[in-house]
C-alpha cells in the first residue's frame, strides 16, 4: 500500500474574513449546523486531548452534548484517565473534524466540572441502557473479561429499574472554557483558509489569518 498517494483535493469552499462572526461561537455554532444539516455521522464527536501531570498527552473522542457562551460541555466518569488527567493540568485541546465538508474546529482553552444540577438534568435525559453504562464501567480501569460488564449490567438491572437510576456520584460534566478557536477550511494545493479567534485580555476577541 502506497500511502503516499492516497490523498484527496479540497475544492468545496473558501473561508474569508469577511464571513466570519466577531464571536467564534457565533462562527461554531453556524458550522455545527451546517454539519448537522449535511447529515455527518456524528458531528459532535471531537478529539478531546489531555496531559496529565507525569507529561504525557493522550487523546480519544468524545461527544460534545450542549455549547454556549459558558463553554463546551461533554460528560465522563471522574475516575476515568481523562479525568484525572483534567485534575492534574486543566489544560485541554478539543478537536471537530468534519472531513465530508473539508473543515476542523479546533479549540484550547481550561476545563472546570459543570455543576452537579447539570449533570444530573443530562444524566435523567439519557435512554436507561446509557444510564446502567455509568454505573457498570470502571472506565479506564483493567478488567479481565467481558462477562464481568455483563453480570453487573444484570445485576443492576433489577437493582435500578427504568425510571428510576441515579446519578452516579462519580459520574457528570465537564465545561471546557475556550481562550482560542481556529476555523480551517480546505483549499486546493494545500493552501487551507485558517482564521484563529484568541481572547482579548478585557472582553471580545482578536481574529487572526494563519498561513497554511
Amino acid at each position: 500500500m502506497n500511502l503516499a498517494h492516497l490523498r484527496r483535493h479540497y475544492v468545496k469552499a473558501r473561508l474569508d474574513r469577511t464571513d466570519l462572526a466577531a464571536n467564534p461561537l457565533t462562527q461554531f455554532q453556524h458550522w455545527f449546523e451546517q454539519a448537522q444539516k449535511a447529515k455527518l455521522l456524528e458531528p459532535n464527536a471531537m478529539t478531546l486531548c489531555t496531559v496529565g501531570a507525569r507529561g504525557r498527552p493522550s487523546a480519544r473522542i468524545v461527544l460534545l452534548k450542549s455549547f454556549d457562551d459558558d463553554g463546551l460541555v461533554f460528560f465522563t466518569n471522574f475516575e476515568s484517565r481523562k479525568a484525572m488527567e483534567i485534575a492534574a493540568n486543566p489544560r485541554v485541546a478539543l478537536l471537530f473534524a468534519w472531513l465530508e465538508l473539508e473543515r476542523q474546529v479546533a479549540v484550547e482553552g481550561r476545563v472546570r466540572k459543570a455543576t452537579a444540577t447539570e449533570s444530573a438534568a443530562y444524566f435523567a435525559q439519557r435512554p436507561y441502557g446509557s444510564q446502567l453504562g455509568a454505573w457498570v464501567s470502571a472506565q479506564s480501569k483493567v478488567i479481565t473479561t467481558r462477562a464481568e460488564l455483563e453480570k453487573k449490567l444484570a445485576k443492576l438491572k433489577t437493582q435500578f429499574p427504568e425510571g428510576q437510576v441515579p446519578t452516579p456520584p462519580f459520574w457528570g460534566g465537564f465545561r471546557v472554557v475556550p481562550d482560542t478557536w481556529e476555523f480551517w477550511q480546505g483549499q486546493p494545493n494545500r493552501l487551507h483558509d485558517r482564521f484563529r479567534y484568541q481572547k482579548k485580555s478585557g472582553r471580545g476577541w482578536t481574529i487572526e489569518r494563519l498561513s497554511p
